[in-house]
């Protein structure tokens, strides 16, 4: 008798005659997620058993496995061979000590002398009969016993199927660049695109020496959390100090954070296209803060030449991108009192519904181009 792991996918079952594509990222996700684990990936019947491993690192496995967008449950479980005292043994290391229970068997092996029905009665009533503690309940039941019984003379023995993160595979739906802040909602957007299968990258706006380096390096932290669903990514830090100061010194101070918006959208087109990326992801929530209205995102968007601008928490509230932030482990890291840029120089009193004719008419004000190149020539790579 060993342990294995069950891993039972999500939406690439959906796929039609490309789905073996989407296997092979699936499995070199898996792998990425266990190296430095002794294990090995066995393909099973639209399934995949985790297979060869130490015991001790059971829990290690679950915790990177919850990490790998794509799979749908997991179940730890005992094989072994398809014979009835064998499956019986395993069954009680599965059953629990009290409470109701049903036994679910599926019989892949019909060669089997027994039918699946004849299997669970069995094993059920061998388990009742070692355990008064626990009683048959088949239609609600507080625990279930499963019983694989497969073709190669083995069955799966197990209890729990604990849920997965779903999604799709990371790298099955292009690239993307991350507008990266030091808050709660630019990694929960990363997380979001990433669970549909998107790989990404990530840029970084700091205002040194307005911000400490501790802004900085909270960001970084921030990016190696995502690096862990997505199997690792770069961070671009681009400084955005002196564009900052000019808008300070010779535009209307309300619309400083809508045109360092602007100006962050064209430095992430130019980063993402010499990335070879395909579209620029942000943390906005539509009517979160003042730059984030209808009218703020079209000015934004306006600067945006060929890019896609996706905003996956457009309509989430404050409450639900939390939550999905403490979920992701992102959360106690961005809340971490440390500014970031957009704090820098910012006005009392920001316009919230900019028109287009007053922003390019301050923003004229600014020699655009020369603040872009001085910005680039301060790009730092960070591999994560």
């Amino acid at each position: 008798m060993e342990r294995v792991i069950i891993v039972r996918y999500s939406e690439i079952h959906l796929k039609g005659n490309n789905r073996g594509y989407f296997e092979k990222v699936f499995v070199a996700n898996m792998e990425k997620s266990l190296k430095g684990v002794k294990h090995e990936i066995r393909k099973q019947s639209g399934r995949y058993i985790v297979e060869n491993f130490d015991d001790y690192n059971v829990d290690l496995i679950i915790e990177r496995l919850n990490k790998v967008f794509g799979i749908h449950t997991l179940s730890v479980a005992y094989r072994v061979n398809s014979d009835m005292d064998e499956i019986f043994y395993a069954a009680q290391k599965v059953c629990k000590e009290s409470g109701t229970f049903k036994v679910e068997t599926h019989r892949a092996d019909k060669k089997f002398p027994l039918n699946s029905m004849q299997i669970s009665a069995a094993i059920g009533g061998r388990l009742l009969a070692k355990n008064p503690n626990i009683s048959v309940n088949v239609h609600n039941p507080q625990f279930t016993v499963s019983l694989d019984l497969r073709e190669n003379g083995k069955t799966l023995v197990f209890g729990d199927y604990l849920k997965g993160p779903g999604g799709m595979p990371v790298s099955t739906a292009g690239k993307g660049l991350l507008l990266l802040s030091g808050g709660i909602d630019s990694p929960v957007a990363g997380h979001m695109i990433a669970k549909r299968g998107m790989s990404l990258e990530c840029l970084h706006f700091h205002s040194y020496p307005y911000t400490n380096m501790q802004a900085k390096e909270k960001v970084v932290d921030l990016a190696k959390v995502l690096s862990g669903y997505t199997g690792g990514t770069k961070l671009n830090v681009v400084s955005v100090t002196h564009i900052q100061e000019e808008i300070h010194k010779k535009c209307n101070g309300e619309f400083m954070v809508t045109l360092l918006r602007r100006f962050m959208m064209r430095i992430a087109e130019i980063v993402a296209k010499n990335n070879g990326l395909q579209c620029i992801i942000t943390g906005e929530s539509l009517g979160q803060v003042a730059s984030q209205t209808v009218e703020g995102m079209t000015s934004s968007n306006s600067v945006i030449k060929d890019l896609p601008v996706l905003r996956p928490l457009c309509g989430f509230d404050k409450n639900e991108i939390i939550e999905r932030s403490r979920a992701m482990g992102a959360y106690e890291i961005s809340i971490l009192p440390y500014e970031d840029c957009c704090t820098v120089f910012l006005p009392k009193h920001p316009v919230i519904k900019p028109k287009m004719k007053d922003v390019l008419e301050e923003e004229s004000k600014l020699n655009v181009e020369e603040l872009i190149n001085e910005a680039m020539a301060s790009l730092e790579e960070i591999i994560i």
